[in-house]
Parts: C-alpha cells; sequence; structure tokens
C-alpha cells in the first residue's frame, strides 16, 4: 500500500478507536505527531477552537507561524464540511454535535519535497438539540503545510 494514504487513515483511525484498539496500529504512527480531543457544542467556533488550542498546545503547530494555523484551519473547514453534509452550520440550524476529533502531522509521501501534511478527523454524533435524536457523522480534512 502507498503511504500516501496513512495520515488520513490515521486521523480516522484515531477518532474512532478506543485506545486499546488504537495500540494495534503504533507501527503506522511512526513518523507522525498527533492528539486528540473532544468538542461538543451548538456553536462552530467553539468546534473550531477546541482543535485550534488542543493542536497549539500539544506542539503539532506552532502558533506564530501562519501557514501552520492557516493549513490547520482549513483541514479543520474540511473535515467540518463532511460532519455536517455540506452545510457549515450546527447551531444556526438547530443542530448540535458531540464530537471526538484527531489532528495527525506528518510526511506521508515518499518524496521529501511534498512536505508536510496536516489531516484533522472528527467522529461523533450530530442532530436536534435532545438527547438520543442524534446520529452517527464523520468528517476528514487534509491540507497541505
Amino acid at each position: 500500500m502507498s503511504q500516501t494514504v496513512n495520515i488520513g487513515k490515521m486521523a480516522v483511525l484515531i477518532a474512532t478507536l478506543s485506545e486499546d484498539e488504537l495500540a494495534h496500529f503504533q507501527d503506522q504512527l511512526k513518523g507522525y505527531t498527533y492528539c486528540s480531543g473532544k468538542a461538543g457544542s451548538m456553536n462552530m467556533q467553539k468546534v473550531i477552537s477546541s482543535v485550534e488550542t488542543a493542536a497549539k498546545r500539544n506542539g503539532i503547530i506552532q502558533d506564530e507561524v501562519y501557514r501552520e494555523t492557516h493549513a490547520l484551519y482549513h483541514a479543520i473547514l474540511e473535515a467540518l464540511e463532511g460532519v455536517t453534509r455540506g452545510q457549515l452550520a450546527i447551531g444556526d440550524t438547530m443542530r448540535t454535535v458531540g464530537l471526538r476529533f484527531t489532528v495527525v502531522r506528518g510526511r506521508p509521501y515518499d518524496r521529501s519535497q511534498e512536505g508536510e501534511w496536516i489531516a484533522v478527523s472528527f467522529y461523533g454524533t450530530i442532530g436536534a438539540p435532545v438527547k438520543g435524536l442524534e446520529h452517527e457523522t464523520i468528517g476528514l480534512g487534509i491540507n497541505h503545510i
């Protein structure tokens, strides 16, 4: 299998698997840095901020390097489009989300000239703000740094 698939695949796996299940994939994660967290809200900005804060606190991106923050932001938006089925709105449309997220950074290409990439994955629930009326959702965004 080509190495170009791994960064997004790893982001999805990390977001969806338990710690015990993820232990089987530690060899594939070598060379990548990653962090995970949770975000639940009816406010899209709070979800975005949760991911950005986790990525900065865990050293996935450098806050003072604009291109890194910019790449992360676009990967987050792309992943949220999957979560929201292309309608980047939650609270405005009376939807709420409960998500696990993962940010993965690395060099997925064999050629070093391709540089570093960042992947963001969300997995969780979306639905009306009534407990029990939500359904599963997933989203993945990948961007070059």
